[in-house]
């Protein structure tokens, strides 16, 4: 049977019309029983923080020790010590997250960047400025998503914030209004 079209009110029954092999788009193999499966997006992680992390003095490069696991799929992210993702296997990762920080000082912080360093090298970074409420505490959030290619052997990835402020004290904060701080990753299918 050719099938050529199927009206908004039709249907077909694939199970009792179709024998042999059913090919799958795009040259790929044939499928004689089952489901077309695009894959697992794992190694996966999702984590945040427990309580506020003190930044340091202004200017500084902090790594964000992320240090509550919501799940882990293969153990690959390191909670505990050295707060870095190390999937085993190969592939490309797309990398999310949101760093917020807080100062208790009013007028005081001037931009916020958030950096992913990979084998203990920038890969990528992203900056946020903020403009000055004289009234309110200053908080930044930055959130991104970046896609790293992963050898799945001996590459890791970690998260740092640098900020920049003018006065008072600083915290990474686990959460913003009920926003939290988090790092996460996912294996991409198909890239």
């Amino acid at each position: 049977m050719a099938l050529t079209r199927i009206g908004p009110n039709q249907s077909i029954n694939l199970a009792s019309n179709v024998t042999g092999t059913l090919p799958v788009a795009n040259g790929g193999t044939a499928l004689t029983s089952g489901f077309v499966n695009g894959g697992v997006q794992t190694p996966s992680f999702y984590a945040t923080l427990s309580a506020n992390q003190s930044y340091g003095s202004s200017g500084g490069v902090v790594k964000v020790a992320f240090d509550t696991e919501l799940w882990d799929t293969d153990s690959a992210y390191d909670n505990s010590s050295n707060y870095r993702f190390t999937p085993q296997t190969a592939g490309k990762y797309f990398v999310h997250g949101a760093v917020y920080t807080a100062t208790f000082t009013t007028d005081s912080v001037a931009g916020q960047t958030v950096y992913i360093k990979k084998n203990g090298s920038y890969y990528q970074g992203v900056t946020g400025e903020i403009a000055y409420n004289s009234n309110e505490f200053n908080a930044v959030g930055i959130p991104f998503g970046i896609a790293v290619d992963m050898n799945g052997s001996s590459d890791y990835i970690e998260c740092y914030v640098q900020v920049t402020f003018s006065s008072g004290t600083c915290n990474i904060q686990y959460s913003n209004n009920g926003t939290p701080s988090f790092f996460g990753a996912y294996k991409l299918i198909g890239a």
